[in-house]
């Protein structure tokens, strides 16, 4: 059964936001990547993802909830 895109997006938001609580930054940005990679509907440009690196690398956690929340 295949989720909708809503749900999946949900989901990725969910797994990747555990990681931000934790303040692991590093992995809430690649589980985000790598969770909407995999839902043909969901997937982004590389260049998304690496403004989200960029925020993780500078230890900005604001940055990267802000970047997870403003996926939509």
């Amino acid at each position: 059964m295949t989720t909708t895109r809503e749900n999946h997006l949900k989901w990725c938001k969910h797994r990747a936001l555990e990681y931000w609580q934790r303040n692991d930054l590093v992995n809430a940005v690649v589980s985000m990547g790598s969770d909407l990679d995999k839902h043909p509907e969901c997937r982004c440009n590389p260049f998304l993802l690496m403004a989200g690196a960029m925020y993780a690398r500078d230890n900005d956690s604001a940055g990267v909830k802000r970047w997870i929340d403003g996926f939509r």
